[in-house]
């Protein structure tokens, strides 16, 4: 718990600042777009967030990985005010919760935006036609402007789509269905 705590701690003031300096230069979505690269190559690679966060390796280790990594993305490099903001986090020793920064910049992003984000889990990939079809029924519930989809896959759903915004959940899946039948069954 505690530890929880100082990283929300560490993480607010960074990704408030980020969001203060790209709304300042009209680059929110831009630093949305750099964001999103960089939480994909975090999420996809273990050693590198082992890398950043350790103590051991020299700043100027870790911004030359950095730059190089901005050189890698697809698309355009990271944008020179964010390569800046990430050797500031190098330099002042926040780099191990670059992680957490840019989850928070999104969060602050999406609540600027008007954009809430949708969690789904489906037992195999979902068409445009169903990727729109949810969007669709979470703006029908939310109110929102716009959705944001984070999709995941897990075959144990035997068919049908689970989605959770915020702590509510809409499980229209085989598996919830035969659970709730089952629960059915057993209080009669």
């Amino acid at each position: 718990m505690k530890g929880s705590l100082l990283s929300a701690g560490m993480v607010e003031p960074y990704a408030e600042a980020l969001m203060s300096l790209a709304q300042e230069h009209s680059l929110t979505e831009r630093f949305g777009e750099d964001a999103a690269g960089l939480l994909t190559i975090l999420q996809e690679s273990p050693d590198l967030r082992e890398l950043l966060g350790s103590p051991v390796v020299k700043a100027e280790d870790k911004k030359a990985i950095l730059q190089e990594i901005s050189s890698r993305l697809e698309g355009d490099q990271l944008h020179p005010y964010m390569i800046s903001f990430l050797n500031v986090l190098v330099d002042r020793r926040r780099i191990l919760f670059l992680e957490g920064v840019i989850q928070e910049y999104q969060a602050l992003l999406r609540k600027l935006k008007q954009t809430v984000l949708a969690e789904v889990t489906s037992a195999v990939s979902l068409t445009d036609e169903q990727h729109q079809s949810v969007r669709d029924k979470v703006k029908e519930i939310t109110g929102a402007s716009e959705v944001e989809l984070d999709t995941k896959i897990d075959p144990e759903l035997i068919g049908g789509v689970i989605i959770k915004v915020g702590s509510q959940v809409i499980d229209s899946s085989l598996r919830g269905q035969l659970r709730r039948i089952g629960l059915s069954l057993n209080a009669t």
